[in-house]
């Protein structure tokens, strides 16, 4: 992984010269994890948001846009609260959601340069769609340092009313059909394999993207799951899998996967059913040795790669298909496994299951059935006869 010294040009430290060290480097935060291991290796604030912002090295636009929120809030917590990123609590998330749509002057002054630790990070207020857009672009940060293990918890993940729907409503809309998702299939079987190295991330590329759609997992859980976390039960494979927040939960597994598995491993010379408490990786580390695993950013960035050449693969055909593939991640791979679980009229309350939500209604947004019959028998119209001339 990317080291955290690597990462610095990714964000403009200029703001926070002359700032109290303890006021930037969090390392006294009151949201900081105590205990367990952390899945990045950050010690400061600073370095988790570039570890963070690194994530979309591979989308410009998308780079910018977040960079820009994350140092709002760094530059606003740092000079009119005194404290660090992982200091920040509930109440001090409702002032920055308050000043967002009501800067101060000294905050939007004209004559302040664009560059430079005293440069201007507002040109005005915010719209409520811009503030919404802001706060749901910092609880993605908090989010993720959460489940990096850098975090205790997320002080925006307490936000209620419309942005949560908006959010919501935004999830649901975070897969690929079930043609795009075998055109993806289709196009990973044939990556080229001309060289050992090629055959070995085509290898890799093709079971990564099985295991995330096959078990619906998110990319933190695929990189710690271990062979041993496969269980064979009345004749039947499930895989016990530890989410966010330290949620376990079995979720079933296909004999059409373990056979990918079995596929997957025998490649790199391994049996192909795991022994009881085998400690080796569900997915091995980039070099494929057994004694390392992936790392949640490492899976996130090869399936990001695969997409985008996806993307290539498809734009001429089918534009509106290509832009999907190329907006996917990880994420939408779990989101597209629950998708096509609801179409095939999996019962809600086992997806609810498989995906570990505490909440039904958080499954049901992945329901499209009714929607798709919605649309159908508004659109469908009636034969028109055609008019014969008096």
């Amino acid at each position: 992984m990317t080291s955290p010294s690597n990462l610095a040009p990714l964000i403009d430290t200029s703001p926070f010269e002359g700032a109290p060290a303890l006021s930037i480097d969090g390392s006294l935060g009151r949201n900081r994890a105590l205990g367990g291991t952390s899945q990045i290796s950050a010690r400061t604030d600073l370095e988790a948001v570039q570890t963070w912002l690194a994530e979309y090295a591979h989308s410009p636009h998308t780079l910018r846009s977040y960079r820009k929120e994350v140092e709002r809030l760094l530059v606003w917590a740092t000079h009119a609260r005194g404290k660090p990123l992982s200091g920040l609590a509930r109440e001090d998330l409702l002032l920055y959601e308050a000043f967002l749509a009501r800067p101060g002057e000294d905050w939007i002054d004209p004559r302040m340069p664009r560059r430079g630790g005293g440069r201007r990070l507002f040109d005005g207020p915010l719209s409520p769609r811009s503030v919404r857009h802001a706060l749901g672009i910092l609880s993605g940060l908090f989010g993720y340092l959460v489940a990096a293990g850098y975090l205790s918890g997320n002080p925006l993940a307490l936000r209620r009313g419309r942005a949560a729907k908006v959010l919501r409503k935004a999830a649901a809309e975070r897969y690929l059909e079930l043609p795009l998702w075998q055109f993806l299939l289709d196009f990973i079987d044939q990556l080229p394999c001309d060289t050992p190295r090629a055959q070995q991330r085509q290898v890799r590329a093709r079971w990564v993207f099985r295991l995330l759609h096959g078990v619906g997992l998110r990319a933190a859980e695929a990189a710690q799951a271990r062979a041993e976390d496969l269980v064979y039960r009345r004749g039947k494979w499930w895989l016990r899998v530890t989410g966010k927040g330290g949620v376990e939960g079995d979720v079933p597994v296909s004999d059409e996967l373990m056979q990918e598995f079995a596929r997957y491993r025998g490649f790199h010379g391994l049996p192909p059913l795991p022994s009881p408490g085998e400690q080796i990786p569900l997915i091995l580390s980039l070099g494929g040795t057994s004694e390392r695993c992936m790392t949640p950013t490492a899976i996130y960035l090869m399936v990001k790669e695969v997409l985008v050449l996806a993307s290539d693969a498809r734009q001429a055909a089918d534009p509106a298909g290509a832009a999907k593939l190329r907006s996917a991640s990880t994420h939408w791979l779990r989101h597209t496994a629950a998708t096509h679980q609801a179409d095939a009229g999996t019962d809600l309350r086992f997806i609810q299951k498989n995906l570990r939500h505490a909440s039904l209604e958080t499954t049901a947004i992945y329901l499209h059935v009714d929607e798709d019959r919605r649309h159908e028998a508004t659109t469908a119209r009636p034969a028109v006869a055609a008019m014969k001339p008096a």
